[in-house]
């Protein structure tokens, strides 16, 4: 594991996490739910690195290490307005833009995983880039924090793949992904557990759905 600093274009440092596997040419971007940092997603970085996929998982603006910006200012998600959390879309544009910068990783070899908001804001990101080969959704909502998901799953093509999982106990993404899934058009699979409660969670519950999400990503960077 190595840690990696870049900056966003509005100033941010954003502290990141990167596990290189494999010949480095088939990446997966993770991206955290609140109140959870880029540490959530580790033992998903190992079992994708045993895959031959490598990771980089990053502390969004206001968590963990990612608290300082460049003019100096100290930044704190839980004093956020949503504005704010949605200018975190800026964290994974700039995370892109580093593994491009620093590892020549092209789109089309870039697979996001989110969890929660991060789910959210990977689905804004992948309905941006046609050329990002999937998505892996942990408990989506439709709405958190002003970043609205069904009109960019609606946006999706029919050649594009997204993963959806959520539980029955998890009172709004359970909910949310059975609309989602209904309205996408694109190769959707979907997982619904009963009770395995909300985001990267679902990986502590269930141990077996984190080796069932890497393989996921791993395919979709198979061609």
């Amino acid at each position: 594991m190595t840690t990696v600093t870049f900056v966003t274009d509005d100033g941010v440092r954003i502290v990141g996490t990167v596990r290189e596997a494999g010949d480095g040419k088939r990446w997966a971007l993770l991206l955290h739910m609140m109140p959870a940092t880029k540490e959530s997603y580790a033992p998903l970085m190992e079992a994708l690195a045993v895959r031959g996929v490598s990771s980089l998982a990053i502390d969004f603006r206001g968590h963990g290490k990612s608290t300082e910006t460049t003019d100096g200012r100290t930044l704190d998600y839980t004093t956020f307005a949503h504005p704010e959390h949605q200018a975190k879309i800026k964290d994974v544009e700039a995370a892109v833009a580093f593994l491009e910068k620093t590892h020549g990783v092209r789109t089309v070899d870039l697979v996001l995983v989110g969890a929660s908001i991060g789910a959210n804001l990977a689905l804004q990101y992948a309905a941006a880039h046609a050329d990002v080969p999937g998505a892996v959704l942990l408990s989506p909502g439709l709405n958190y924090r002003d970043v609205a998901t069904m009109p960019l799953i609606q946006s999706l093509t029919r050649d594009r793949h997204v993963f959806l999982a959520s539980s029955a106990d998890d009172e709004i993404s359970g909910p949310s992904v059975e609309k989602l899934m209904e309205r996408s058009l694109a190769k959707t699979d979907v997982k619904q557990f009963a009770d395995a409660g909300h985001g990267t969670r679902m990986f502590e519950t269930y141990p077996a759905f984190l080796e069932q999400v890497a393989d996921w990503v791993t395919a979709r960077l198979e061609g």
